[in-house]
Formats: structure tokens, sequence, C-alpha cells
């Protein structure tokens, strides 16, 4: 448990022994998720500051707020102790709420997250830390659920894989922990390097390298840079480090020669340290394949839709025999379905439809696998609702058509959404699907109009699109017409 002590040593660098009585409950940065004893970081936002919100952190019970120095103490705010890092008043702090005053709240709690990582650790944790362009967070969540099966595992929670979300997760750890799977995201330079110190990752799984963020880093091979990162921070193979690399993946596979870390790498050919054929997909009841690794093959039943998901197997799995687990505990654990957490899910549409919401964010590569998917189900009618994929720089259009195209022909109905998604549906057009069953609009709202008017009998429907386009909101309305049918023939019946 982490005390009030240690807050002050994490984020100003000071010393006060006399405080480790004053135990604190959790990091936040939502004042509305403050309950008594909870440390608030008062971020600022795109759209609100969090200093606005210092009050009703400390009214709800904060034990202390981390702030800037030169924003205002709201009104009706309680007393507290404000503390800098040359100024404690050591009896206010023993029983009131403290401010403490930094430079920079986000910096500060990096710190403090820094400083909790050393301080909390086991001497047995061992740090895995996953990147690449596609595919991070199932990653990280099947990395989770296997080790799970032997250790005690804590996990990065939902999306939480930046500039706030890592510290937020390393400032989970307990002593208990055995080991901590991190997710690292990347939006520029540095910042996987910054999350590496933070962290200290022995373990460093790359996915692949895709042109996704283009527009903020101008180019693949400056994605591959910025991805390498992990590798290239980990320890020396003597010292336990070890990178997890792509071998299908020629830039990944790359990274073996920048790091100083023992390389395993995973893939579909034999040439790959642990590697997978005879793959076999079932549609809804998941994928089958044999797993090769150290010198034999097993049969393996993998409850996740597609067979781009033997992908996230294989890393899953080299983490695992990695870290000590035997191949019969992986293959036992990959056959447990999987947790409600990994994105890709279903639900009921209306007549009966199959819903399938992969809507948490999109790159070239993921909607091709989810087209790939959708091939794969032969549930009546297949419709591709697709959005526009954000961020893709000088190829944005290519990317557009080649999504386009594959929806063409995978599709009985392709849905564009989105001033980029007329791409879409122009090289869906081109690649055969009939000009009367393509349809370009601009929002949500005409998308589900047009599925309104289309979907007439039982379907399979898939909802695809970067996060900036929120196409919860279809599924949402999908789901909401079929609970409207199901009311109307209760009132019949």
């Amino acid at each position: 448990m982490m005390h009030v002590a240690d807050l002050l040593e994490g984020t100003l660098g000071l010393r006060a022994p006399a405080l480790s009585v004053r135990p604190l409950r959790r990091v936040v940065i939502d004042s509305r998720a403050v309950q008594p004893g909870d440390v608030f970081v008062a971020l600022r936002g795109e759209r609100t500051d969090g200093h606005a919100f210092v009050g009703d952190a400390l009214r709800r019970g904060a034990a202390a707020a981390i702030v800037r120095r030169d924003a205002p103490l709201p009104a009706d705010a309680p007393a507290c102790a404000r503390v800098r890092a040359d100024h404690l008043p050591l009896d206010a702090a023993m029983t009131q709420p403290l401010l403490i005053e930094v430079e920079d709240p986000l910096t500060a709690l990096q710190s403090l997250a820094a400083f909790w990582r050393i301080k909390a650790a086991a001497p047995c944790l061992r740090v895995i830390g996953v990147t690449g362009s596609v595919g991070k967070t199932t990653t990280k969540e099947l990395i989770a659920q296997v080790l799970a099966r032997r250790f005690r595992v804590l996990k990065s929670e939902g999306n939480y894989n930046n500039e706030i979300g890592v510290p937020l997760t390393l400032l989970n750890l307990r002593p208990q922990h055995e080991k901590l799977v991190v997710e690292m995201g990347m939006y520029a330079q540095g910042e996987i390097a910054a999350y590496c110190r933070w962290a200290k990752p022995h373990v460093g799984v790359v996915t692949m390298v895709a042109p996704v963020h283009l527009e903020r880093l101008g180019s693949i091979e400056a994605i591959a840079q910025a991805k390498s990162e992990l590798p290239a921070a980990l320890p020396p193979a003597e010292e336990g480090g070890v990178a997890i690399l792509n071998d299908d993946d020629a830039r990944v596979r790359a990274m073996a020669n920048i790091t100083r870390a023992r390389v395993v790498t995973y893939g579909f050919t034999p040439r790959a340290d642990v590697w997978a054929d005879a793959v076999e997909s079932r549609g809804l009841q998941g994928v089958r394949f044999t797993l090769h690794a150290q010198g034999r093959a097993l049969h393996v039943h993998l409850p996740l839709l597609g067979q781009h998901s033997v992908q996230t197997a294989l890393r899953a799995a080299t983490v695992a025999l990695v870290e000590g687990m035997t191949p019969e505990e992986i293959v036992e654990a990959l056959a447990v379905p999987a947790a409600e957490q990994l994105r890709l899910i279903t639900v009921r549409g209306p007549h009966g439809s199959l819903v399938i919401d992969d809507t948490y964010n999109a790159s070239t590569e993921s909607v091709l696998a989810a087209l790939n998917l959708l091939a794969e189900i032969n549930e009546g009618p297949r419709v591709a609702v697709l959005g526009d994929m954000l961020e893709l720089g000088d190829v944005e259009q290519r990317a557009h058509e080649e999504v386009g195209c594959r929806a063409g022909i995978v599709a009985q109905f392709v849905i564009g959404v989105g001033s980029r998604a007329r791409w879409i549906c122009q090289a869906a057009r081109a690649c055969g699907a009939s000009a009367e069953r393509v349809f370009h609009v601009q929002s949500n709202a005409e998308a589900l109009a047009v599925l309104q008017r289309i979907v007439t009998q039982r379907c399979t429907i898939l909802v695809k699109g970067s996060r900036g386009m929120k196409m919860e909101e279809i599924v949402m309305g999908l789901r909401a017409m079929a609970e409207s049918q199901d009311a109307q023939q209760g009132a019949i019946a």
C-alpha cells in the first residue's frame, strides 16, 4: 500500500518518514471516481482542466491532490496543507488533505509511477511490454489470460497505453504481483522509450508495423523506428531480457539487430522459433491450429474469431514459454473462452442478425482482417459498415480503396460512413459490388437509416471504423432495433 511518505518522495523528492503512517488508496484522474483516501491528479485535457474539480475531489474525501503551483485553490475547498519541494508543514500534513504543488501534474504522475515501480515490485516481478501498430490490446489481454494460469498478473486496463495510462497501470502494482503486462501505444518518437524508463520491461513483444499514425510520424520507417524503442530498451540477454518479434514482418524481424535481449520469434513458417500451421477457421466457434514449439506439435482450439487471431495466440504462447510455462499449460489456457475485454464482440441485431462489433479503432490491416472474418461466417447476407480510417497521411486514399475492394468482394452490402469512405464505396463498385448495394453516407444516423431499409432478414453485419467516427453508435442503434422488434412481437403475442 502506498503512504503519504511515498507520494511526497515520488513527486517532490521529499523524505518524510513520519508520514508513512498515513495510507493512501488509489491514484485517480477523474474527480467523480474519487473515494476517501484517494489521490486526485489535476490534469489539463483538451476540453477540461482537472484543476476546476480539485474542490470536488477534496469534498469526496481525497487525501491529496497533485496540482500546478500557480493554480488557485477553489474557494469552497476544505482546509488543506500546501506542500512544495521546499515547504512541508509536517503538523498539518499529518491530519489535513494535502495539496502537492508541482510544476506539471502529468510529469509528477509519471515520476510517482516510476518511483512506485521500483518501490512496490517484488524481486520476482517480470514486466512484459507490448507494442505494435495493430493488435496491442488483444495481445495484452491474451498474454495476461495465459500467464494467469500459473502466476499473479497485473495488466493495463482498457486502453491505458499512453502517457497517462501507463503510469496509472504502474501505480496499481503491488508486491504480490509476479507478472505485469503493459500495453504501450505511440503517437510520436520517444514515447515508448519513456514508457520503458518508467516500467523497466524485461520482455518486449512487437506485433507488427503498419501505416497507422502516418500523419504524425510521416513514414512507415519512422513508425518502425518508434516501435523499435521497446526492444532497444530491454536489458541484455544475460540479465533476462527477451525480445519477442514477429518473424512474418520484415520491419519487426529487423529489430533483432538493435536489441541486447535474447530474440525469440513467432510466425507462420518453420523459420520462427514458435510457429503455427494447419489453421482452420470454424466461424463463430473460433479457430483450430497446430502450435509448434520446443520441438513439439500441439493442437490448439482458440475461441477467438478469425484466422488473424492465431497471431495473437502465438504472441501469448511465446511469452508464456519464455516465462517458464509448459506447452500443455499454454494450450489449456488458450482454450479458455476469451474474457469480454477482447475487443471484437458479437451482439444480436434486427431480424436475428449477427452484429460483429469491432468499433474500437481501425487501420488498413485490422479492417482487412475483420473483412476476412466476415467472409468466414455464413449467417445470411453479409453487410460491411465501414467508417473513415483516420491519421493515414498520404496513403489514406490507397488504404481506403484497398479496404473497399475487399469489402466489395466479401459483402453483399457495403455502407461507407464519412468523407474518406467515398473511396471505400468507389473501390467496392470497381471490384464487382452492385451499385445499388453500395451506400455512401456522412453520419452514423444515415447509416442506421440505410440498415433499417436493407436488413429485412437475418444478416451478418460488420461495423468498424476509427475511434473518432464513434461507430459504436451504429451498434447501439442496431441493438435498439432488435429490442424494438422483440417488444412489438411480444405485444402481438
